[in-house]
């Protein structure tokens, strides 16, 4: 390993402050691998993250080369010949009032940015197309965890993840975290031969960002903490 490489497998490039406020959904990577020990290293940081007595359940399956090229040919093939998903967890994303604003206000930032008007359906269906393709990223991760675990230890994995991701910005990655991934997730268990009952809960992809990408100028904004925060001494 080069002393360059060496040096990057160990110290980040950003202070956390500033990985969170750059982290972001990229939606286009270029073609470039990952050295090893920075991917090693960055998993080594995530495993850190916390979890309901330790447990560390985060199940995390990654697939590059020809089997990420196979299995996003599956999936794309599957989504656009409109075979049913048949994720191992139900999506309940029924967003009214404020949610629905910031929903909508995400999805118009977007499609802006990709030049896809209200009624293009052509359109959209290139942009969701473009979530099984990767958005040409060159690792797809599969997250999961045991069939036994329900909604509080799904909020551990998702401390996880979140860890996973500021720590990708920190060396000089991105990555887009991916509820679609949830989809197809026999093909995954097919793919990494998951015998244990680990059940899918979604997927990110991630690598170095390609600039060239429109998807990529998008930007999302934040509302005040006075939305979501209240503090009270009595």
């Amino acid at each position: 390993m080069s002393k360059a490489a060496e040096d990057l497998a160990t110290d980040p490039e950003l202070s956390l402050i500033d990985a969170i406020y750059a982290r972001r959904s990229v939606r286009g990577y270029l073609d470039r691998e990952v050295p090893r020990e920075v991917l090693d290293r960055i998993f080594e940081i995530a495993q850190q993250s916390p979890s309901n007595c330790n447990v560390q359940p985060w199940k995390v399956y990654i697939a590059t080369g020809a089997l990420k090229d196979r299995l996003r040919g599956q999936m794309v093939a599957n989504t656009a010949s409109g075979v049913p998903p048949n994720p191992d967890y139900e999506y309940r994303g029924d967003f009214v009032d404020e949610y629905r604003k910031r929903q909508v206000e995400c999805a118009v930032a977007l499609y802006s940015n990709m030049g896809i008007e209200r009624g293009d359906k052509e359109g959209r269906m290139r942009a969701v197309l473009r979530n099984f393709e990767f958005f040409d990223a060159p690792y797809i991760a599969f997250i999961g965890m045991d069939q036994k675990f329900g909604t509080t230890v799904a909020i551990d994995v998702g401390m996880w993840a979140q860890t996973l991701m500021l720590t990708m910005v920190a060396f000089g990655l991105h990555s887009c975290p991916m509820g679609t991934m949830r989809n197809y997730p026999d093909m995954v268990r097919e793919a990494f031969g998951i015998e244990d009952g680990t059940k899918i809960l979604f997927g990110i992809s991630f690598g170095y960002e390609d600039p060239s990408v429109a998807a990529n100028a998008t930007r999302t904004t934040r509302d005040p903490i006075s939305a979501n925060v209240v503090v009270r001494s009595s």
